[in-house]
């Protein structure tokens, strides 16, 4: 794991289809991210917010919503992730929807190639994120990220970090999934992605779930966790634009975090879908902040 967390600002929504996920790097910061991860002992900077183009607010064009935004939006996410990664620094970037994803895990790519070590993304998530310009309902990107990072989605996107496609489906782990659209689950299938959906969770228990996604983490692999705060229960986390119920507790979310940790290999973070239009008191973002303290390793006792 890095020694500095770099706090990385993306406040744009013009890949969702509800305004307000623009105003989640603030709502995290009211929650005191910084001060939580430096209460741990932790150096954490933060870089203020990346200044990209506004929410035009306009119909999908040929399938995609805002996409000269959603990639200038991406190309900003791409470079200030891999400027932190190439400087040793564990870059988190706080969303922002999760078509930003595109750009900050195609830098967790291009930095695993440039230096020679395995990737594994881990996709914390209500939806599969699967979606193409034809499968999509809405048209809204933030609902094709998964699917841009294995190479199905417009070439000035899907080519972001040098490479098409920027991660093999082999390399991706999904986990919470219980919302995906009828076309998308044939495309998911046919892909091949390895996903951990409620009902898997349900029958098989949280920790059986995260062992099975860690197969195959050693020392030489770089973690990016993409956590999707929609990923949790509604009951727990409301500030979201797409509530789906049904999903983990607090406890199971925790357990995930703490076995991330656990394995100390985390190297990069997209923290997004944060809603603050939709929540109660900014409840959802102080879970979030507690959900990443356990990330990097706050317990409740001293492990061995």
């Amino acid at each position: 794991m890095a020694g500095t967390i770099a706090l990385i600002g993306a406040p744009s929504d013009v890949g969702a289809g509800a305004r307000g996920a623009s105003m989640g790097p603030e709502a995290l910061r009211v929650a005191q991210l910084q001060p939580m991860l430096e209460a741990q002992g932790l150096e954490a900077v933060d870089r203020g917010n990346l200044a990209g183009p506004p929410n035009p607010w306009q119909p999908p064009v040929n399938g995609y919503r805002h996409l000269p935004e959603v990639i200038e939006w991406n190309r900003l996410v791409h470079e200030a992730v891999l400027e932190e990664l190439a400087a040793g620094r564990l870059p988190m970037l706080l969303g922002g929807d999760h078509s930003l994803a595109i750009g900050s895990i195609s830098a967790a790519a291009r930095h695993c190639r440039d230096t020679g070590r395995k990737l594994r993304v881990l996709w914390f998530d209500a939806h599969a994120d699967f979606n193409t310009h034809v499968l999509t309902p809405s048209g809204n990107v933030h609902g094709m990220p998964a699917a841009c990072l294995c190479g199905h989605g417009p070439s000035d996107l899907v080519s972001i970090g040098g490479q098409v496609p920027a991660i093999n489906p082999a390399q991706l782990r999904q986990i919470g999934i219980r919302s995906v659209d009828a076309g998308e689950k044939r495309f998911v299938h046919e892909v091949g992605i390895e996903v951990f959906d409620m009902r898997y969770i349900d029958e098989m228990g949280m920790r059986y779930t995260l062992e099975h996604a860690l197969l195959g983490v050693d020392d030489d692999t770089h973690i990016h966790v993409s956590l999707d705060v929609d990923f949790l229960d509604p009951d727990i986390a409301p500030g979201v634009g797409t509530t789906v119920a049904g999903g983990p507790t607090y406890r199971e979310a925790q357990l995930c975090m703490e076995m991330v940790a656990d394995t100390g290999r985390l190297a990069s973070l997209d923290l997004v879908e944060l809603n603050p239009a939709c929540d109660i008191r900014n409840r959802t973002a102080e879970v979030a902040v507690d959900l990443i303290g356990s990330l990097f390793g706050k317990s409740t006792l001293m492990r061995k």
